[in-house]
Parts: structure tokens; C-alpha cells; sequence
């Protein structure tokens, strides 16, 4: 079996592959450090690699194999990271020079859980800079490109994550979602992308952005392996106090369950001026394949859907603002020469965060500053409330809520780099599940004439990701868009 071949099986695949002997996780990982070799150069989604490491856990693993030990549900995987999610002994630096040399001396609950599945971490992925972006430009090191078209951006924030696995670098994924950053990206790259509900997975190591917002999820290349990682990576951890403490279900026993007599939602806000007429194209062609499954389609309404953006953009900038405080030059992290203590903490913060950042920590300061609290920042939880109750009262008419994850396909690099307001409206429509806490999935459904993949959304209720799944698994059933790969050029 060649590197091409090897590199486009999926993880679920490639387990089988391992656990019968038609491949060694050795072989696996020099196969795939050849791909990277290859193709990072153009792409750009890695900002650490970790071959030494991945080569002797990858014989660890053969030598359990042999032996005839348990195997994990990872065993033999390649995972690439997001550069966001601590990994003992491994740079995670947010790609930013603030955090550049930093190396934590602990590993992220969801990496915990995957090296006790028997997974390979192979690096981490690039990344808009602490996660705040939507193309994946805003990083301190280097933009990463789109694997179906180079000259085009992968999304973000978790963009390195989408780029890594679209182009046959990494098996499986994580990245964070805070408004979008999941969906997105995976959406723009033509893979799987899933964000849980708030709660479902621990945020234990995940350098922190908005605190009620961040999410872990997986990124995958079709909805069985997103099912998988899910199932790796879900459950209670007590060192994270908003982790519920609920377990979770087995979500391949339910994974290729018929859908007829599902209802799913359409929501008319979401089809509204601004959607790019080939993404509503290829989301209307979706629906008429639900349908011909025997799902119950219906219109349905969100009406705060609109006030969506302002919201987030009050409530995550603030939280951010909170959460970046920490980064003073003298705990860790980059610090500035300087002649005195005040100095040296602002030229640290200055010199160590990128344009982006700078931006969001100082509208957040402002939505929290005296006299201005109420009008925007409570005023904002307010709203949320609202749209939080918009999801609440359509989920008892319908299972789950279908729609375009992003109103465009991917955009040219630097089309909106010097346009805050147009890259922040390219998560439209995927920030409302994050204010409301509810689950989302980005799969395949269809390409444009240029050949850049599109992606729907499926949204489902609170804690509800089996239903969801089950939803995607059964369109991936009846097309092939999660089957096609970007092209030979790469």
C-alpha cells in the first residue's frame, strides 16, 4: 500500500488495518510524516511536529499488538492537536509570540484521553492567534492555506486542525470552537467538524478564550470517525467545574440507525440576503435528500438570530479581556526589556500580542469598564438569554436544526484581513450554538464550480450529539462529498 493510499483511509480504517496486521502503526507514521514532508511546506498547518515521539509510541504500540493486549478505540491513529490544547513536553504556544517557548508541564484532559485510547500525537496545528479569527491569517508565525486551493484561506480559528486532515496529514483532529472555529474551518476544507455541547467535553488545558463559549471537538474526515473521537474525548472531569457531570452514551451503537420520522427545522433567518447562491444551492439539494429518507422537513423561526454577532462580539471580547489579563511578562511567557515594572508589563503585552488580539482585549475592556457594564455586556447576556430560548422553543417542534455552516466558500488570502466586520460575519451562522451551549456538526454537501467544498450544519439539543450524528451519518450515507480529496497539485 503507497503513502497516497494509506494517507486517505480514515481512522476507523485504518485501526482495522493495524489491528489485523495489514499495517503496523509504524508503518503508518512514516507513511504520513512522508505526506507531511510533502505537502506542509505549501500548506502550512503545523506549528510543532513531533516525529521522534510518534515513531516510539508507534512501536510501543506494535510491540501491544503483538502481545495481544486490549486494544484503545485510537490504537495506532495519528492526531494532530490544536496548538491551543496543552500537551506535556510539547511547545503549545497559541500561535503567538507571547506564549512562543512555552512548554506546559501537564497534558490537556481530552490528550489524556487520547493517549489512553493508544492514540499518536504527531504535532500541534496552526492557528489564529489564541484562537480569535476566522481564517486562520491572524497567527503570529504563518497563514495556513486551503488544501483544495492554496491561494485561498482554510478558515478558523482552528484552521491548521481543518488544513492537516483535508490534505491527508492527520487521521483525526482537535480543534476549539468558541463561535465558529470548528465548523467553520472543517466546513472551508471540505472534512467533518464537530462542536459539542457545552459541558460535554472538559476544558481542563485548553488555554482559555471565552470561558462560556470554548469547546474541544473533533475534526475528521467522515461522521464514524467524528463518533469515535467523540466518544474518546466526552465525559465528566472533575477539574473542570462546568464539565457535566453526566456520562456519555455509546454513540456508535446508534450511529447508522434509519432517520425516517425525524423532524428537522429550517430556519428562515438563515437563508436570508448575503448567503452565496451556490451555498444555498447545495444546502436546498440536502434537504430534498432528507426528505427522500423519510425525514419530516419543516420552516421554522429564530428571530434573534440577527442580534447573533453583536452579542458574541460583546461577550467574547470581555471574557477575553478577563482571560488574557494573566499574559504580564512576569509569571511566564514572552517578556520585554525594560527599565521598570510598569514598563515592562506594557511593552511585554504589546510587543507579545498580534493586531487581533489587541483589538478584542480592548473591546472587552470597554464592554466591562464602569458606566458601560450594563449597557453592553449585561445588556448582551440578556440577548443570549433570548437566543438560547429560540432553540429551546424549536426543539420541541423538531430533533434538530439544519443550515449553511458558512454563508460563503472559502475567500481569498488577505481578501479580509484589513475588514474586521466582514471576517467577523463569517461565523453568522455558527456562533448562536455556541451563545445557546447546544451542539454542532459541519459535514460535506457539495462544491462549487471552483471546486471548494461546501458544508451544512446540523444543530441538536442540549447534550443530544447521538441524535446529531445520526442525522449526518445518514446524508453521508447517500452522497459521496465526504469522499472526495483536494487534488494532486498539493
Amino acid at each position: 500500500m503507497d503513502t497516497a493510499t494509506i494517507c486517505k483511509l480514515t481512522a476507523f480504517e485504518l485501526r482495522e488495518k493495524t489491528l489485523s496486521g495489514k499495517l503496523t502503526a509504524k508503518k503508518v507514521v512514516e507513511e504520513l510524516f512522508a505526506q507531511i514532508e510533502e505537502k506542509e511546506p505549501l500548506i502550512g498547518a503545523y506549528l510543532t511536529l513531533d516525529k521522534e515521539g510518534a515513531l516510539k509510541t508507534a512501536e510501543e504500540i506494535d510491540a501491544r499488538v503483538k502481545r495481544g493486549e486490549r486494544p484503545g478505540l485510537l490504537m495506532g491513529v495519528p492526531v494532530a492537536v490544536k496548538d491551543n490544547i496543552c500537551t506535556r513536553g510539547l511547545r503549545t504556544t497559541c500561535a503567538s509570540k507571547i506564549l512562543g517557548n512555552f512548554v506546559p508541564p501537564y497534558d490537556a484532559h481530552v490528550v489524556e484521553r487520547l493517549r489512553a485510547e493508544d492514540a499518536i500525537i504527531v504535532g500541534k496545528t496552526n492557528l489564529d492567534e489564541f484562537a480569535m479569527g476566522s481564517s486562520t491569517e491572524n497567527s503570529g508565525f504563518k497563514p495556513t492555506k486551503n488544501p483544495w486551493d492554496v491561494r485561498c484561506i482554510p478558515g478558523g480559528s482552528s484552521g491548521g486542525s481543518a488544513a492537516a486532515v483535508a490534505a491527508g496529514m492527520a487521521y483525526m483532529a482537535l480543534g476549539s470552537d468558541t463561535g465558529g472555529s470548528v465548523r467553520q474551518p472543517a466546513c472551508l476544507c471540505g472534512v467533518v467538524g464537530l462542536k459539542p455541547t457545552y459541558g460535554r467535553v472538559s476544558r481542563y488545558g485548553l488555554v482559555a478564550f471565552g470561558s462560556s463559549l470554548d469547546q474541544i471537538g473533533p475534526i475528521t474526515k467522515d461522521v464514524r470517525d467524528a463518533a469515535i473521537l467523540l466518544q474518546v474525548i466526552a465525559g465528566h472531569d472533575r477539574r473542570d467545574s462546568t464539565c457535566a457531570a453526566a456520562p456519555a452514551p455509546d454513540y456508535l451503537s446508534t450511529l447508522d440507525d434509519p432517520i425516517a420520522g425525524v423532524r428537522i427545522g429550517v430556519p428562515k433567518e438563515y437563508f436570508a440576503e448575503g448567503l452565496n447562491k451556490e451555498v444555498h444551492q447545495a444546502v436546498e439539494g440536502t434537504i430534498r435528500t432528507y426528505e427522500g429518507l423519510g425525514a419530516n422537513v419543516v420552516e421554522i423561526s429564530l428571530p434573534h438570530t440577527m442580534y447573533a454577532v453583536a452579542v458574541y462580539y460583546i461577550i467574547a471580547t470581555a471574557e477575553a479581556s478577563s482571560n488574557l489579563a494573566r499574559y504580564d511578562g512576569v509569571r511566564y511567557g514572552y517578556r520585554a526589556s525594560s527599565d521598570g515594572l510598569i514598563s515592562m508589563y506594557s511593552r511585554s503585552r504589546a510587543e507579545g500580542f498580534g493586531s487581533e488580539v489587541k483589538r478584542r482585549i480592548m473591546l472587552g475592556t470597554y464592554a466591562l469598564s464602569s458606566g458601560y457594564y450594563d449597557a453592553y455586556y449585561l445588556k448582551a447576556s440578556k440577548v443570549r438569554n433570548l437566543i438560547r430560548q429560540d432553540f429551546l422553543s424549536a426543539f420541541e417542534k423538531v430533533d434538530v436544526v439544519l443550515c449553511p455552516t458558512s454563508p460563503t466558500p472559502a475567500f481569498r488570502l488577505g481578501e479580509r484581513i484589513e475588514n474586521p466586520l466582514e471576517m467577523y460575519l463569517s461565523d453568522v451562522f455558527t456562533i448562536p450554538a455556541n451563545l445557546a451551549g447546544i451542539p454542532g456538526i459541519s459535514i460535506p454537501c457539495g462544491f462549487t464550480r471552483d471546486n471548494l467544498p461546501i458544508g451544512m450544519q446540523i444543530m441538536g439539543k442540549h447534550f443530544d450529539e447521538a441524535t446529531l450524528l445520526k442525522v449526518a451519518r445518514a446524508f453521508e450515507r447517500e452522497t459521496d462529498y465526504h469522499l472526495k480529496r483536494p487534488g494532486d497539485y498539493l
